[in-house]
């Protein structure tokens, strides 16, 4: 991912957490000799050495998982919010835009056991239903129900490199910057209004 240096975002401790918040992914690699794409959630571990990596599931019926034998270099792409910067924002003549988050995570996929995938479907299960009243929780399951983790592929994503893109209209001065804050905020858009927050916590 091409990020200028005013726009790369190195706070691991921030990289870590939208990877948390905005789980749901792009896994993409080489299969059956053409780029493949794949939106499912990731969840972000780290070991007992302190190394990060990736876990998640596909179908058996994707390829793409089958694939990960032959082909394990992959990219996984977790995008956040993002909005239009309009030019008439400004007190001069420019062009417009676009702001948004997103980090970019590369690495080598591993298929998992069975008993792994379910343990690995323990952790997404538990991580998403700690907003409900009563929790679904896999532990808790039929072994009918669970039948159908047969039909899926765990795999785990050693992490190699992460890209972090922070584009908040840095590139702006102070009295640009707070307009376009404030045009954010009036389209009542919550997209855009979640990028004037992104931009109000944003180090200048």
């Amino acid at each position: 991912m091409h990020i200028p240096e005013i726009y790369k975002n190195e706070n691991q401790t921030e990289i870590q957490n939208f990877i948390h918040d905005n789980g749901f992914a792009i896994l993409i690699n080489q299969t059956n000799g053409k780029l493949w794409a794949t939106h499912i959630p990731l969840v972000l571990e780290t070991d007992e050495k302190g190394k990060q990596f990736l876990v998640g599931h596909v179908s058996k019926l994707n390829p793409q998982g089958e694939s990960f034998k032959t082909n394990d270099d992959v990219l996984v792409i977790f995008s956040g919010v993002h909005t239009y910067i309009s030019a008439s924002w400004y007190d001069h003549e420019n062009v417009s835009t676009w702001n948004y988050l997103a980090v970019h995570v590369y690495g080598k996929a591993t298929i998992l056991n069975y008993e792994e995938t379910v343990n690995s479907l323990k952790k997404l299960v538990d991580k998403y239903e700690v907003i409900s009243k009563n929790p679904t929780r896999v532990e808790d399951l039929s072994e009918n129900t669970m039948r159908e983790a047969r039909g899926i592929i765990g795999f785990t994503i050693e992490i190699s490199a992460i890209e972090a893109k922070k584009k908040l209209s840095q590139n702006r001065d102070e009295k640009n910057y707070q307009n376009i804050i404030q045009e954010l905020e009036k389209t009542k858009n919550n997209q855009a209004i979640a990028v004037a927050e992104e931009m109000k916590k944003c180090p200048r």
